[in-house]
């Protein structure tokens, strides 16, 4: 299994290098690769910032991306809490922190927008400090 560095997904995704997208279409017609979501959360930023997707648009390019065959998220339960989040509407980034909180436990935040749309996005236990 391969793990794959940001510029190499973002390469996938956006193709904007040639050469490196047919090296990297290469690898993953190849052998099993893997995304952490770290990375995941680094491709968001990069397309949010610099190619000026939108929210729907890097979903679901992210998750085209994650049903390509030879193709897996490296905790793929923990992703697909993460992107229903994202697509609900909270920060990539938040919805990580978030997400990784274990069940029964609180995440607690100043971030009012992220307390109050958390449960609707799926992540319970965010909790507002007052």
């Amino acid at each position: 299994m391969t793990a794959l560095d940001t510029n190499v997904v973002i390469r996938l995704l956006v193709g904007d290098d040639a050469r490196q997208a047919k090296i990297a279409e290469r690898l993953v017609a190849a052998q099993p690769c893997t995304v952490t979501l770290s990375v995941l959360m680094e491709c968001e930023w990069v397309l949010r910032a610099c190619y000026a997707l939108d929210t729907p648009q890097i979903e679901g390019a992210m998750r085209d991306l994650l049903s390509l065959q030879n193709f897996a998220a490296a905790d793929a339960v923990l992703t697909q809490r993460v992107l229903d989040a994202y697509g609900a509407g909270i920060d990539f980034a938040d919805a990580l922190h978030a997400a990784q909180c274990p069940d029964g436990d609180q995440f607690a935040t100043f971030d009012k927008p992220l307390a109050r749309d958390a449960r609707k996005a799926g992540l319970h236990g965010v909790v507002l400090l007052k």
